[in-house]
C-alpha cells in the first residue's frame, strides 16, 4: 500500500460519508470532528505505518503521551496522585447537586490528546491485541522500551479486559467501527451523538444555568478517547444511567454546554474508586460526572 495523504481540503472523507449514510439526521459532535484528519499524512508500507500532523518530527514518529489511569473506568481504585490532584475540582458529584445556581470548579482545559482517526481500511490492517504487541510496535515504528510503547501496551490491556457486570465494551479504532458499535447497541433511529462544548477553556468556576435537559432514556453508549498512536475510543454501553445536557455560565460570562452522566447503580464499581473517596459515599450510591471534551455520548432521542 502506498502513501495516503489527507488534508483539510478533503471535504468528503470516507469516514464522514459513512457517518452521513448511517446517521443522516445526526449532527457530528465537536469531539468527533476534532479526531478527523486535518492535514494528516498517513504512510503505509511494508516498513510500517507513520502518522504525521505536519510537525517536524522524525520519519515514523508516533506521538503518544504517558497515560494516567482513566478516572472514569469503574474497575480502578484511586491512585494517591488522583486523590491529591486538584482537590477543589468537581470531578464527581451527586445528582441532587445538579440544580439551578449550583457552583462548581470544573476543569475544561484543552485536551492534549490530538490523535486522529486512521481510515477504516488502514485501521483494520493493523493488529490491536495484547498478544500482537511486538508486531504493533514494529508497524508503528515505536521502540519497545519507550514511554510510547508502555502507553500503547496499557491502552490495549484496558481494551482487552472484560467489562464489569452489566457493561458491554468495545475499543473502536476507526470512526466507522465506533458508529457500528453504537448503532448495534442503540439502533440508528433517533440516535444522537453529543460532546461537551466550552467557549473559554481556561475558565474553571461555573454555575449551573437554567435549561438542564435530560437526553434519551436510561441506556447510553459512552466513548472515551484513549492515549494511542492514532484515535482509539473505549466505548461501552451502560444501563441504569441518566444523561443530561447542562448549560453552564463561567464567572467571566463564558458559556459551556456540558454533558453530565449519572450512574444510578454503582454496586459493581471498585469500592476504592475515586468517586466514592471524593464524595465519601459507598458503592451503590448514584454518581454523576461531566464528560470531558474528547468524550462522546450516544443516546436515543426522546
Amino acid at each position: 500500500m502506498g502513501k495516503l495523504t489527507l488534508t483539510a481540503g478533503d471535504s468528503d472523507l470516507p469516514s464522514e460519508i459513512y457517518w452521513n449514510s448511517v446517521l443522516p439526521n445526526t449532527p457530528m459532535p465537536q469531539a468527533v470532528k476534532n479526531s478527523l484528519r486535518p492535514g494528516t499524512d498517513i504512510g503505509v508500507s511494508k516498513g510500517g505505518v507513520s502518522v504525521s500532523t505536519g510537525h517536524e518530527e522524525k520519519p515514523g514518529y508516533v506521538g503518544v503521551t504517558k497515560a494516567k489511569k482513566p478516572i472514569f473506568f469503574y474497575r480502578y481504585a484511586a491512585t494517591e496522585d488522583q486523590l491529591h490532584a486538584h482537590p477543589s475540582v468537581a470531578l464527581f458529584f451527586l445528582e441532587k447537586d445538579m440544580r439551578l445556581g449550583t457552583k462548581m470548579n470544573l476543569d475544561f482545559m484543552k485536551n492534549t490528546n490530538e490523535a486522529t482517526f486512521l481510515p477504516h481500511q488502514v485501521a483494520t490492517s493493523i493488529p490491536f491485541s495484547s498478544d500482537k504487541l511486538p508486531e504493533i510496535l514494529d508497524q508503528l515504528s515505536v521502540k519497545p522500551e519507550s514511554v510510547e510503547a508502555e502507553t500503547i501496551k496499557n491502552t490495549i490491556i484496558d481494551c482487552d479486559r472484560p467489562g464489569i457486570k452489566g457493561e458491554e465494551k468495545y475499543c473502536a479504532t476507526s470512526l466507522e467501527s465506533m458508529i457500528d458499535f453504537s448503532t448495534s447497541k442503540l439502533g440508528n433511529k433517533g440516535v444522537k451523538a453529543v460532546s461537551t462544548e466550552v467557549e473559554n477553556k481556561s475558565q474553571t468556576l461555573y454555575r449551573i444555568a437554567a435549561g438542564v435537559e435530560k437526553m434519551g432514556g436510561d441506556v447510553s453508549v459512552v466513548c472515551h478517547k484513549m492515549e494511542y498512536a492514532y484515535a482509539v475510543f473505549y466505548c461501552h454501553k451502560i444501563a441504569a444511567t441518566r444523561a443530561y445536557m447542562v448549560p453552564l455560565v463561567g464567572r467571566d460570562g463564558a458559556k459551556a454546554k456540558a454533558v453530565a452522566l449519572c450512574h444510578t447503580n454503582t454496586k459493581e464499581w471498585n469500592p476504592k474508586h475515586l468517586a466514592f473517596q471524593l464524595l465519601k459515599v459507598k458503592p451503590g450510591v448514584p454518581i454523576c460526572h461531566f464528560l470531558t471534551q474528547d468524550q462522546i455520548i450516544w443516546v436515543v432521542s426522546k
